[in-house]
């Protein structure tokens, strides 16, 4: 695929969907949290990460910086009785590309159902559940340098999702379609990565109701760096950025910033602030932890991967996430 069409593909589907889908007010809102343990740990800020399954989620063109193929699944608990899980797996096919597979679903718990009469009907569920097929690719333009220049081993890689949603509150049922894509522009020998996506760009194929509602598209760019003295990578991201404010710049408040510390071969510690989510926790002049998150990760050979992660909600509570993956065979 030509890399000047992807950009311009992208580029459309910016300009497109910031005119019609820019309003405040969504449904499927589950998609604006964080899925899996590692990158919930460092605030979201994953759109520009790199070789881990779980970007599918982020952005999709992560899925071709890769080193293996891989596996992972995970558990999330929520606030009261609400429950989520996630699972992703990638795998390289030839020279044809990157494929990968993305699900995470969201159960509410059990509620009280009454009629107009305040007659108990016994009780109902709430569940949403969005599975996406994601292809990926990386283009080198410099594949024509021999040595070991700083070129040589730059690549573009980009990817595309495509996202089945399914929403269901008691026998009321809504499904919606929609598309990500995404950007990396990764330099190893200065270990940095810069990427950008957009996520949820569609509409609603069933509503709940007769009329159709927004889908929450979410324009993403961030940079992730590796220091050179000391082990630890950096990720800054901005969120939301299509979302109206009353001046431009206030749509960069919603900064994340996280870090992944190595202390051995084997053992991750994890750091991360979302401000976004701290200034809407607000709920008085404490907030506490809000929009703090922290984790740690465990790698088994090279090979087995466990997460976790804990996100403060300040006055109102905390979340924890889980997750298990496996890097398969090398390419």
């Amino acid at each position: 695929m030509n890399v000047k069409k992807v950009i311009i593909i992208l580029i459309f589907l910016t300009i497109f969907f910031t005119e019609g889908f820019t309003q405040v007010t969504s449904t499927y809102n589950f998609l604006r949290l964080d899925v899996d343990a590692k990158s919930s740990a460092m605030a979201g800020t994953y759109v520009a990460a790199i070789n881990d399954v779980n970007t599918i989620f982020y952005n999709p063109a992560g899925l071709a910086t890769l080193k293996s193929n891989q596996a992972s699944v995970g558990f999330f608990k929520y606030l009261m009785d609400i429950n989520s899980g996630n699972a992703s797996i990638s795998k390289k096919y030839k020279d044809i590309g990157y494929f990968g597979v993305g699900i995470r679903f969201i159960n509410y718990g059990s509620f009280d159902k009454y009629d107009e009469f305040d007659n108990n009907l016994g009780t109902f569920s709430a569940t949403d559940i969005a599975l996406s097929l994601g292809y990926a690719n990386k283009y080198n333009p410099y594949d024509f340098v021999t040595d070991d220049s700083l070129t040589k081993d730059i690549s573009l890689n980009y990817g595309i999702n495509l996202k089945f949603i399914y929403s269901h509150i008691d026998e009321y049922n809504s499904s919606a379609l929609a598309l990500d894509a995404g950007l990396i522009y990764h330099i190893p020998k200065y270990m940095v990565s810069v990427g950008a996506s957009i996520l949820n760009a569609g509409f609603q194929l069933d509503p709940y109701y007769n009329t159709k509602e927004n889908l929450p598209i979410d324009l993403r760019i961030g940079v992730s760096k590796q220091l050179e003295d000391i082990p630890l990578t950096v990720n800054l991201s901005f969120s939301n950025l299509l979302e109206k404010q009353d001046k431009f710049f206030k749509r960069f408040r919603n900064v994340s910033i996280g870090g992944d510390f190595q202390i051995y071969d084997y053992v991750h510690l994890r750091l991360g602030y979302n401000n976004q989510q701290r200034q809407d926790l607000k709920t008085g002049s404490t907030i506490g932890l809000a929009g703090f998150s922290a984790g740690f990760g465990f790698v088994y050979e090279d090979k087995y991967i466990l997460d976790y992660s804990y996100n403060s909600m300040g006055k109102i509570g905390s979340t924890h996430r889980i997750n298990v993956a496996v890097r398969m065979l090398d390419f």
